[in-house]
C-alpha cells in the first residue's frame, strides 16, 4: 500500500528481506504500508530506487535494465484509462513488488493471412527462446504508447518508421499471473500492422533470434504446444478474435 492506495502484491516469504531493506514500512495483517503521501514523485522514485538497488545487491532482483517504468494510481479498469504517476522504478523490480506495468505488442500480418512471429533470444531475462509477436516491449515512463510501438517495431523487427507509423490499435487486455520473480501484472496494448508482400523482418537490438511467417493452421499448432510466451499467446488470440481481424487477415 502507498498510504491507502493498494499498488502491489508481495509474497509473504519475502517480507523479512524487504523489512531489512526498507525499515520505514509499516507492517500489518496482510498489508505493508509506505506512508509517502508527503513526498513528491521524484522523492518517492529516489527512495524506491534505493530499496530496489539494495534488493538487487542481495540477489532478490535480476535482469536489471536501467530503464524505469511508471507506477500509476490504481484504477478500476486500467485498460480503458491511465492513472497519474506515483513514482518511477527500475522495470526489473516491478515483479518483486507485484506492481502493474504496461507494454505494447504488435501482431504483424503478411498478405495471405500469415503472421510474422519472432523467437526471443536465449539471453532474454524472461521467456528466453519462446515465440513472441512481431514486436513487443515494456512501456518506459514518459513514452507515448504509440511511439513505443513504432520504436519497438524498428528495434526488434527492422520495420521502417514510416511503415511502423501505420499500426492500428486493437484494444487492451490485462495479464496477471505468478512467476518465479513475483507477480506479473501488465496491461498489454495491442496493435496490428499490415506488412507489404516480400517484407523480411530483421532484428536490430539482439533480442530476437529468428522470425517465422506462420499460416493460421501452423500458428494454432504452435499455440497448442505452448511455444509462445504467455503474453504473446494472449495477444495473438486477441488479435485474431478482434472485430477487425478479418480485415487484417485479408489485406
Amino acid at each position: 500500500m502507498l498510504g491507502d492506495l493498494p499498488v502491489g502484491h508481495l509474497h509473504p516469504m519475502r517480507a523479512p528481506l524487504l523489512q531489512s531493506c526498507w525499515p520505514e514500512l509499516r507492517w500489518g495483517t496482510g498489508q505493508v504500508v509506505w506512508e509517502a503521501g508527503a513526498l513528491d514523485v521524484a522523492a518517492r522514485s529516489r527512495r524506491a530506487g534505493e530499496v530496489a538497488q539494495a534488493l538487487r545487491d542481495r540477489g532478490a532482483i535480476s535482469g536489471w535494465r536501467d530503464e524505469a517504468y511508471a507506477l500509476e494510481i490504481p484504477l478500476a479498469d486500467p485498460c480503458t484509462a491511465r492513472g497519474d504517476r506515483l513514482f518511477e522504478l527500475e522495470r526489473a523490480a516491478f515483479r518483486f513488488f507485484g506492481f502493474m506495468s504496461r507494454a505494447v505488442h504488435v501482431n504483424g500480418f503478411l498478405p495471405g493471412g500469415r503472421l510474422v512471429c519472432g523467437r526471443r533470444a536465449l539471453n532474454k531475462a524472461t521467456d528466453p527462446g519462446r515465440l513472441d509477436n512481431l514486436a513487443a516491449g515494456g512501456l518506459p515512463s514518459g513514452e507515448n504508447i504509440r511511439d513505443c510501438a513504432v520504436r519497438e517495431l524498428w528495434e526488434e523487427a527492422g520495420v521502417p518508421v514510416a511503415l511502423g507509423a501505420t499500426v492500428q490499435e486493437r484494444g487492451q487486455l490485462r495479464s496477471t499471473r505468478m512467476t518465479p520473480d513475483g507477480v506479473h501484472d501488465e496491461v498489454l496494448h495491442v496493435y496490428s500492422l499490415l506488412l507489404p508482400a516480400g517484407f523480411t523482418a530483421a532484428n536490430q537490438d539482439g533480442e530476437v533470434s529468428e522470425f517465422l511467417a506462420l499460416d493460421l493452421e501452423t500458428l494454432a499448432q504452435r499455440l497448442l504446444k505452448d511455444e509462445f510466451s504467455v503474453d504473446a499467446a494472449a495477444v495473438t488470440a486477441w488479435g485474431l478474435c478482434h472485430p477487425q481481424a478479418l480485415t487484417d487477415l485479408q489485406a
